[in-house]
């Protein structure tokens, strides 16, 4: 019969930092206090409402239907009630915070820097030689060969070949320049000519180019980014100010 084995908190803590992530960790804790001293600062509340909805989408994620299940899942990841309703109250305090610092920078940023989140709605494929690719572009020129073909042929990746090569819409602020200059200076629907990248060299179906439209998806994700900027600075601020220190 096996021996049982008991885990300590300290062999939890050492085995985190044999890992190599204690300044991972030490990131987050950095983040979470900032988050919770800035929403304190400016008089932010959280009503019961909140936590309870924050709570709710937490276990819908996690696929948690039941008390059972979810109890279950507390105990995996070493978390009692107060754990669990501490993490609820710190994502919504975090989200609430971000609305209170830029919610009403969202808007003028966006007319900033709209261009950035123009997209195009492309099918591509990456390959190694640049004589191939321009001998493929002029076939699909002349009506040779379609696009779903070459895609067919020459795409490694098993889901991308089967969607033709298909990467949806992309934005601007999302492709490299030498890529982006060429795709939102096409007439859809058009094969750019071949594009020498870092990666290899891009065969390019520009299938439709889209105006940037400020939707409640990329406000969301503006928000976001304004929000993750701004903790990026204040946990760099705090670094140099950060003392650690472990019981012995």
């Amino acid at each position: 019969m096996s021996q049982a084995i008991t885990i300590s908190a300290q062999d939890i803590l050492h085995q985190v930092k044999l890992s190599c992530q204690i300044p991972s960790i030490v990131e987050q804790i950095v983040t979470r206090k900032i988050i919770i001293n800035a929403a304190a600062e400016a008089g932010i509340k959280v009503e019961a409402e909140e936590l309870q909805q924050a709570a709710d989408n937490i276990r819908l994620i996690s696929k948690l239907k039941t008390a059972d299940e979810t109890w279950e899942w507390l105990k995996k990841n070493c978390l009692s009630l107060d754990d669990f309703e501490e993490m609820v109250y710190t994502n919504v305090i975090s989200g609430k915070l971000a609305q209170h610092l830029f919610a009403y920078k969202v808007e003028p940023w966006f007319v900033e820097h709209q261009l950035d989140y123009a997209g195009a709605v492309i099918y591509e494929v990456v390959l190694d030689d640049e004589d191939l690719a321009m001998e493929l572009f002029y076939a699909l020129q002349e009506g040779e060969m379609s696009f779903p073909e070459v895609a067919h042929q020459y795409i490694q990746d098993t889901e991308l070949r089967r969607r033709g090569g298909y990467r949806g819409v992309v934005r601007r602020n999302e492709m490299k320049p030498e890529i982006s200059a060429a795709v939102f200076a096409a007439k859809p629907p058009q094969v750019l000519k071949p594009i020498v990248g870092a990666k290899g060299v891009y065969l390019i179906l520009v299938e439709e180019v889209i105006k940037p439209q400020l939707d409640e998806k990329l406000r969301y994700q503006i928000l976001s980014d304004l929000f993750q900027k701004w903790m990026r600075q204040k946990v760099d601020e705090m670094k140099a100010t950060i003392n650690i220190a472990f019981d012995t």
